[in-house]
């Protein structure tokens, strides 16, 4: 396994990183527990969560994703192997307190415990915000439409409050999740100026069909050592082939949820993906590992987040760390990143 620091703190974080979103939904608590202990033992130290989970978001499965973890630090007693990094959600569900502004004292230090509560721990490693508070272009959002909404941006209010909870010893770091390149400098900017906890990663999605991260927040990362955690490497598993020609597979995130993820079926990017898979055969690589490789390799990562609904799967994607890609492998990806860029945001 592959190691880097999670942002400029002491911490060794895996460079792949054990996704578990389908847990409580695809995948039952005894394959969660069967993925948590084979990617412990392959050295995958770092795990990543979030009170919403499971996936797609629904009131009857808030939170099973962190009781399953939970149930496995209580059984195995591992909880100091792991590094654990889990979400409070943004706004806009209102089962999730009232749906309104989350990131304010009272939902943050109840969201905060809840999280320990279902995850069995006194400790939380990495705290993320979900989603952001303002309007802005996320979630395959690709337009802008701006609003003034001075009371939905309040980063030092954010940052104090989650200064008090790092000093309760409750969590240790924060990071962001779908966050801008304005947002995380805003972050920076001000946590720098009022000596305030400093946001260690973001976690965006990276894949070879969106490289939108590359554009404005690659520079940031890697100067500000505030370090990308990719998610959709795969980009629901287009970048694995199993969809390819249409087809899909039983149970499936496609098959099951394809009407949620409508970002991964454009034209382009069916175009794209074949030529990706193309690249794969002609230098005998596996089209899943050269697609998280590629992510893995990039200097702005700090890990890669994949996220397996079977052993094989995530046995292949965790063996991605052992593979090269060669400058010609590099130049035939860059070739098609020329003529379809970022055709699934």
């Amino acid at each position: 396994m592959n190691f880097k620091k999670l942002g400029n703190t002491d911490i060794d974080v895996s460079t792949i990183c054990l996704g578990t979103m389908t847990w409580g939904e695809q995948n039952t608590q005894a394959e969660g527990f069967e993925q948590m202990n084979y990617a412990l033992d392959q050295g995958v130290n770092f795990w990543d969560t979030a009170e919403l989970y499971s996936i797609p978001p629904k009131k009857e499965t808030y939170g099973k994703t962190e009781q399953i973890i939970g149930n496995w630090f209580e059984k195995n007693k591992k909880r100091k192997e792991v590094i654990i990094a889990t979400k409070i959600a943004g706004p806009g569900l209102d089962w999730i307190r009232g749906g309104g502004n989350q990131y304010n004292k009272k939902n943050l230090n109840e969201a905060v415990n809840q999280s320990l509560k279902r995850l069995k721990t006194d400790y939380i490693d990495l705290y993320q915000l979900h989603w952001p508070e303002r309007e802005s272009n996320f979630f395959g959002k690709l337009s802008y439409n701006h609003k003034d909404e001075n009371e939905w941006n309040n980063f030092e209010e954010i940052l104090n409050q989650l200064n008090k909870i790092i000093q309760s010893g409750k969590i240790r770091h924060i990071g962001l999740s779908n966050e801008t390149a304005w947002g995380l400098s805003k972050f920076l900017e001000i946590s720098k100026l009022k000596k305030l906890p400093k946001i260690m990663s973001v976690q965006n999605p990276y894949s070879l069909v969106n490289r939108s991260y590359e554009i404005g927040l690659a520079e940031i990362s890697i100067r500000e050592q505030s370090g990308l955690l990719a998610y959709s490497p795969l980009a629901f598993g287009y970048l694995s082939g199993k969809y390819k020609d249409g087809n899909l597979p039983e149970h499936s995130r496609m098959k099951l949820f394809g009407d949620k993820f409508q970002r991964y079926k454009t034209k382009n990017g069916q175009i794209a993906i074949d030529l990706y898979h193309e690249i794969a055969l002609k230098h005998g690589l596996d089209f899943a590992q050269m697609s998280v490789k590629f992510c893995e390799m990039q200097h702005f990562m700090t890990s890669v987040i994949i996220g397996a609904t079977t052993m094989d799967q995530l046995k292949s994607n965790i063996e991605s760390v052992n593979i090269k890609l060669n400058d010609e492998i590099i130049d035939d990806i860059n070739e098609v990143q020329k003529i379809y860029p970022n055709p699934c945001p």
